[in-house]
């Protein structure tokens, strides 16, 4: 099918035209720049509305057009490391903690070999494309000969994407918030590992939006139930009645990659 003729000129065109103009003064002036090809003007506070809409429709886009349908995300630590290295983690229960990485790149083969049945649409890792537990997803993807997506985001210390992420599946954020929105659109199942403040910042936003019935429910799997329970006491908080003790039943505790992936074919079955 031949492309629709254009009624009026592509965005594209006028840019490169409206650079093509003889140097003045008032070609020179920054109110001469169109509107959206004026970086200037687009990172100006009162530009924060469309800023954020541009992080929203990007990805989605991209995603739409990949033909990516659903996703598994994989949360956890960037400091957990691969077992390889763990004896260059900075503490020996962080080298202790290595065994996640390995479970990540199983859960991630797995759920990357069902995908690759469905034609690369369905059950396509998603993770936060940094290193730890990120990488070992991307890697476990990769593994299978797999594609995977990556939300990564700007940081004071430079969080660049790892070396398995898929790059035309790449994504950087400057918003928390939007990108958070992206790792539960299209989620069918959220693996949550070991991990620090944005692990638990990213499990308790999809727990709260579940408890309170604006996300719907899907499997939340928590590898390591050492550690969850030892990190956070769970019962406590249906003891006080600050949540409710059916909120226990929106997370699942799993210790291996083989018996989260029966979980969640449990759940869709």
């Amino acid at each position: 099918m031949s492309p629709k003729p254009r009624r009026f000129p592509d965005a594209r065109h006028d840019i490169a035209k409206s650079q093509d103009v003889e140097s003045t003064p008032q070609t020179r002036a920054p109110t001469y720049r169109l509107a959206f090809a004026d970086p200037d003007f687009l990172c100006r506070d009162e530009l924060r509305p469309m800023r954020l809409q541009l992080e929203l429709l990007k990805p989605e886009m991209a995603l739409t057009e990949a033909g990516v349908e659903s996703t598994v995300v994989l949360f956890g630590g960037a400091r957990i490391p691969d077992p390889e290295f763990k004896e260059n983690a900075r503490t020996a229960a962080l080298g202790e903690l290595s065994q996640y990485y390995t479970e990540a790149r199983k859960f991630a083969q797995i759920c990357t070999e069902a995908s690759l049945k469905t034609g690369g649409k369905d059950y396509v890792v998603c993770t936060g494309g940094g290193p730890g537990v990120m990488e070992a997803g991307n890697r476990g993807a990769a593994d299978v000969g797999g594609k995977s997506v990556s939300l990564n985001i700007v940081l004071p210390h430079e969080q660049s994407p790892n070396e398995y992420a898929t790059p035309e599946l790449c994504f950087n954020f400057h918003y928390f918030a939007i990108r958070k929105m992206h790792f539960l659109m299209r989620a069918k199942a959220i693996a949550a590992f070991p991990g620090g403040f944005g692990t638990m910042d990213e499990l308790f936003e999809a727990l709260t939006l579940i408890q309170t019935k604006r996300m719907a429910p899907m499997p939340i799997l928590l590898f390591g139930k050492d550690f969850w329970q030892k990190i956070i006491n769970w019962e406590a908080l249906a003891d006080a009645g600050t949540i409710s003790d059916s909120d226990l039943n929106l997370f699942r505790f799993v210790d291996t990659a083989e018996e989260a992936w029966e979980v969640m074919q449990a759940w869709e079955g």
